[in-house]
């Protein structure tokens, strides 16, 4: 288990390593050179299923484990340790959330897991695998029907002729009236501010707290000439936009998901929408019709854009041809790819060692490690790394909102081990200023022992000046342009005696001259 936190997963680890944010790459690195030294691979499997490993190997072949060591702050010992669990093992899955991911260098992290994974056969077989686990609970599933702004159904590339051809054959439009790659949501935002975007339509979507640099969000949340969202709880972004637009739950419509497995699983409604709330494909679909774009919009059902994104993704390696309706229900799922009706599904990619690629061979990346796109110093000479508690999700829009949740972790923390605390005279409770180069945000101090001593770190699920994400970096992966959520360099302060946040604004209040 690697983790800049003993997290409670952590706690049930053979062996735990607590690397330094950022450094994900330079531990992945350092074990494929112990794995390369001790020649602990699957030979066969790198020679006939694979292609670019001796580019791999050379590009660390300089991370030996003294310098793994000395980047992640993980003892060479325990980086040995792991190294040889995995290369020594018949079996075994390397599982990683989004943090690895929510880096400036996301996608080498990645790559450098998959690279691990190859050079020891670990995949298509019972117990093998590389996979992510994503942050949201369809969050493949979504991937999966063209909802990111460079794909298409079926995992398609949105700037492949071919792929475009195929779809725009089944969506009864010209290839042309297809766009091309969109931007992510990031580059939405500097897009806003460079006056490039001056509308905009969200949907279940938070950004005033789950996007980074908050301040410079906001700003472009209120920039915007026209900004409409469909929620279905008033969030903390729906109060910067001129129209809101009562949508659904999940337990409010009929439709599919996919797990982490890739099995496509049927939801199906409890209740229906309240009051004049109606379903977000409805409220799509009419907005369509009022653009005079209807006649691509000719459902009636979920089932039937289902049947479309079946056909939709014919050919592509999501392929849910064979995945009917009833077979969702009376199967209990199934597994992507099924390219036709009768076809059992896919439970295990990759069986047989053939990939997804022209020529069948998975492909080793040459990944070096390199710095994030702040490191601390001396004005700011802590690591700040973000993430989740247990009882709240994402932006907390949902799980603020219910009581028993709220009250295991009522506001934000921040954690930090008894020796940095000690450094700067913070005894547990006491409330501390962090300050990074892009803002600042007062809250209440847990010295644990479960994290580096230095690294602090703060959830994510609150607002305003409770959010975290004033602080965080807009630093953008040049490839996934995901922001750099989990690396930032900051410096902390003591401000005074243990007072919870709601208690500090309340005292502030009463202490405010009358009006």
């Amino acid at each position: 288990m690697a983790d800049p936190r003993v997290t409670p997963l952590a706690r049930t680890a053979d062996v735990f390593l607590g690397l330094r944010p950022g450094t994900d790459s330079a531990l992945m690195g350092t074990i494929l050179h112990v794995l390369v030294e001790r020649d602990w691979l699957d030979h066969d499997f790198i020679d006939h299923h694979t292609e670019g490993f001796e580019e791999a190997v050379e590009a660390v072949r300089d991370h030996t484990l003294e310098w793994g060591a000395e980047v992640t702050g993980v003892p060479a010992a325990r980086i040995e340790q792991a190294a040889e669990l995995w290369g020594t093992s018949a079996t075994g899955m390397l599982l990683h959330a989004r943090g690895i991911e929510h880096q400036s260098k996301g996608v080498e992290n990645v790559l450098s897991c998959i690279n691990l994974g190859l050079a020891t056969g670990k995949y298509g077989k019972p117990g093998c695998g590389v996979t992510t686990i994503t942050g949201q609970g369809n969050g493949q599933g979504g991937r999966e029907q063209g909802h990111k702004c460079d794909q298409l159904p079926g995992n398609r590339d949105i700037t492949n002729p071919e792929h475009r051809a195929y779809v725009a054959s089944v969506w009864g439009c010209d290839v042309d009236e297809i766009p091309g790659k969109g931007l992510t949501a990031e580059e939405i935002v500097e897009a806003i501010h460079a006056g490039e975007i001056k509308g905009l339509l969200s949907i279940c979507f938070n950004p005033a707290v789950s996007l980074p640099d908050a301040a410079f969000t906001a700003e472009a949340l209120d920039k915007l000439e026209f900004y409409a969202v469909i929620e279905f709880f008033l969030s903390e972004s729906a109060f910067h936009a001129d129209v809101v637009l009562p949508g659904s739950l999940h337990e409010e419509d009929e439709g599919t998901s996919t797990t982490v497995e890739g099995r496509v699983v049927k939801i199906n409604p409890a209740t229906a929408p309240p009051g004049r709330a109606r379903r977000d494909w409805e409220i799509l679909l009419d907005i369509a019709r009022r653009l005079g774009q209807g006649r691509y919009f000719p459902y009636t059902s979920t089932r039937e854009m289902f049947d479309e994104m079946r056909v939709a993704s014919h050919g592509g390696t999501a392929d849910y041809l064979g995945i009917t309706w009833e077979r969702v229900e009376d199967e209990q799922g199934v597994f992507w790819p099924c390219p036709e009706e009768g076809h059992p599904g896919t439970p295990r990619l990759y069986e047989g060692g053939r990939f997804f690629t022209e020529n069948g061979r998975a492909r080793f990346h040459p990944v070096r490690y390199r710095p994030p796109a702040e490191v601390v110093d001396d004005e700011y000479p802590v690591w700040l790394t973000t993430g989740r508690v247990v009882s709240q999700y994402l932006s907390g829009t949902q799980t603020r909102r219910i009581g028993p949740l709220l009250a295991q972790y009522p506001e934000p923390l921040c954690e930090m081990h008894p020796l940095l605390a000690e450094r700067h005279g913070v005894a547990d409770g006491d409330l501390v200023r962090v300050t990074s180069r892009r803002g600042t945000m007062t809250l209440p101090a847990r010295v644990v022992a479960t994290i580096r001593p230095d690294t602090v770190f703060i959830p994510f699920h609150w607002p305003g000046d409770r959010a975290v994400n004033q602080l965080t970096n807009r630093a953008l992966d040049p490839v996934s342009k995901i922001p750099e959520y989990k690396v930032s360099a900051v410096r902390i302060e003591r401000v005074g005696p243990g007072r919870s946040l709601t208690d500090q604004r309340d005292l502030e209040l009463k202490t405010e001259p009358d009006a």
